[in-house]
C-alpha cells in the first residue's frame, strides 16, 4: 500500500504549493528546465537542498548520493551516476553554479571511520566510501577527539569532491574560462548554520556571520 503519508502530502500540495505556483509548473512543462545552479548533496533525509535553500520548483539541479561524493572522471563501461547528472547539468543545462553541499554527522563519513562491517554481501556502502581514502589519508585520526576527527573527515570530503569535479574536462575547462563556478558548503544539522568554503583559503565560514536573534542560541559546533 502506498504510504499515507505520502497521500496526505500530495493533497496538502494540491491544497497549499500547486495552485500558487501553477503558472510556473506550466511554464515548466511547457518550456522545460533551465536552472543555473546544481547541487551535489547527501541522501540523508535531513539534508534537503531545496528545504535548506527554500528553492521553488526548477530553480536548483540536484543529485543526491551517499555522503555527497563525487567520483573522479573514469569514462569506462561502468554505470556513472553521479557522473551522468554532472554531464547533463554541465552539458545540457549550462549550469553556472555546482554546489557540493556536506553536512554534520554524516552516516556515510562514519561508516568510514569506523570501518563499519558491510550492511549485505554487495557492500555497496563500503565500496563507495572507499571514494574518500585519498581524503582521509591527509588526516590524523589522533589528533584530538573522535567527533573532531569525522569533522575534519566530512570538509575533507568536500574538498576531495571539489578536486575530482576538476577531472572532468567539461568542467575544468568551463572553470578556466571563468563561465562555471564551484563551491564547497557545509550544513550544521542541529545547528541549521550554513558554512560556505573560501576558494582562497579553504576556511569555511557561517552565510550569516550574525544569525538573527531567534537564532542566536545556535552555535556551529561542527566547524573545525
Amino acid at each position: 500500500m502506498f504510504p499515507d503519508r505520502l497521500s496526505e502530502g500530495y493533497r496538502s500540495f494540491l491544497g497549499g504549493r500547486f495552485p500558487h505556483e501553477r503558472s510556473r509548473y506550466k511554464a515548466l512543462g511547457e518550456r522545460g528546465q533551465s536552472p543555473e545552479i546544481m547541487i551535489i548533496g547527501c541522501c540523508d533525509s535531513r539534508v534537503s537542498p531545496e528545504v535548506i535553500f527554500d528553492a521553488s520548483p526548477g530553480e536548483m539541479f540536484v543529485v543526491r548520493n551517499v555522503a555527497n561524493l563525487v567520483p573522479p572522471y573514469k569514462p569506462d563501461e561502468d554505470h556513472h551516476g553521479t557522473s551522468a547528472a554532472l554531464e547533463f547539468a554541465v552539458q545540457a543545462l549550462k549550469v553556472k553554479h555546482i554546489v557540493v553541499l556536506g553536512h554534520a554527522r554524516c552516516g556515510g563519513i562514519r561508516a568510514f571511520a569506523d570501518h563499519a562491517a558491510p550492511l549485505s554481501p554487495g557492500d555497496f556502502i563500503g565500496r563507495w566510501m572507499n571514494l574518500i581514502a585519498p581524503a582521509a589519508e591527509r588526516l590524523d585520526p589522533s589528533q584530538g577527539d573522535f567527533a573532531e576527527y569525522l569533522t575534519k573527515l566530512e570538509l575533507a570530503s568536500i574538498e576531495l569532491s571539489l578536486e575530482n569535479l576538476m577531472t572532468f574536462p567539461c568542467v575544468r575547462i568551463l572553470v578556466e574560462r571563468g563561465r562555471l563556478q564551484l563551491h564547497g558548503a557545509y550544513f550544521g544539522v542541529a545547528t541549521g548554520v550554513l558554512m560556505l568554503r573560501d576558494p582562497a583559503t579553504g576556511a569555511y565560514a557561517p552565510v550569516v556571520a550574525e544569525p538573527p536573534e531567534a537564532y542566536s542560541p545556535l552555535r556551529c559546533e561542527e566547524s573545525p
